[in-house]
């Protein structure tokens, strides 16, 4: 797979006012193409508002999506096909949750800044311990998720650096860093977008490519 790709965004329906919180489904088609057949388990353990599962199924692929968030939950419920499965749950118990072996884990998860008060991995509602806790929950989830990963099968995660008001986090770097404790890291595919959205006051995204071996 070439380490830099140029996408459109596509144009799909998403909640009013929260087309950051989404990723393209084009994103989620890249890699399902290059990482999985038809048949095979997808999972999505900070499902957001189902694209992985949205996609997955138009695509022939079985997928699970675990959210934690009630709205986001219920949104989903309303646009999942026969072979898709949402759990209404917490991924860091993600190896508590009784999941099948799954084949392919693409996510984008929940960001954080390094000033953030909140816990993003309990969907911003409660307050966090800091950036480095929250990284550290995030190396335990994907350490747990290995049991549920299929052995020398991948998982990919969408991250951006993000630069705003009050300085730059190297969001990308650190989650890079984070997840390789426990996971095999491959490399980074670049994603650049066509369209003017410069999110996070970046025309690029990183897609961090991890294998369970």
């Amino acid at each position: 797979m070439r380490t830099f790709l140029t996408l459109d965004k596509d144009d799909r329906p998403r909640p009013d006012g929260l087309e950051r919180d989404t990723y393209p489904a084009v994103l989620v088609e890249t890699f399902l193409r290059e990482y999985t057949v038809s048949g095979e388990i997808v999972l999505d353990p900070f499902a957001g508002f189902g694209t992985t599962l949205d996609v997955a199924s138009k695509m022939g692929r079985r997928s699970i999506g675990i959210e934690f968030l009630d709205d986001r939950a219920n949104f989903i419920a309303g646009r999942t096909g026969p072979d898709a499965t949402l759990i209404h749950g917490d991924s860091r118990r993600i190896d508590e949750l009784g999941l099948p072996a799954v084949d392919f884990v693409i996510t984008s998860p929940p960001y954080m800044c390094r000033n953030d008060p909140q816990d993003p991995l309990q969907g911003y509602t409660v307050p966090g311990d800091g950036y480095e806790a929250y990284l550290a929950g995030l190396t335990d989830i994907f350490r747990r998720l290995r049991s549920v990963l299929k052995p020398e099968r991948r998982a990919v995660v969408n991250v951006s650096n993000i630069n705003r008001y009050d300085g730059l986090t190297t969001l990308a770097w650190d989650v890079a860093r984070a997840i390789s404790q426990v996971m095999t890291f491959e490399g980074e595919v670049v994603i650049g977008w066509t369209d003017d959205d410069h999110s996070f006051n970046y025309d690029h995204e990183y897609c961090l490519v991890f294998s369970n071996l």
